[in-house]
């Protein structure tokens, strides 16, 4: 559950430097996103059975707060493979089912 931890928040960190110019610091909006994504990855009833958020058959996200995230993940995902190359492979392998 960690390591998704860190995914997340690296993924947040990009989009947030690309779309709020934040600098260092993530802004308010992104600060709530992450504290709420990581509440729901302690909180998720498949532990370390976890499959990716994109392949769970529960949505545990409020519909404002998947939003969110969905546009991260949308920003994010592709550049991850060039900012953080390990923690996107991982991603991918968890999200075809591999891993």
């Amino acid at each position: 559950m960690h390591k998704e931890q860190e995914t997340v928040k690296k993924m947040i960190e990009l989009y947030c430097r690309g779309n709020h110019a934040s600098g260092q610091e993530l802004c308010a909006e992104c600060g709530e996103l992450l504290a709420y994504a990581r509440k729901r990855l302690e909180m998720c009833k498949y532990g370390k059975e976890k499959p990716a958020c994109s392949k769970c058959p529960v949505h545990c996200y409020k519909p404002l707060m998947r939003e969110k995230i969905i546009l991260v993940m949308r920003y994010a995902g592709p550049r991850m493979i060039f900012a953080h190359p390990a923690e996107a492979v991982r991603h991918l392998l968890k999200e075809k089912g591999l891993r």
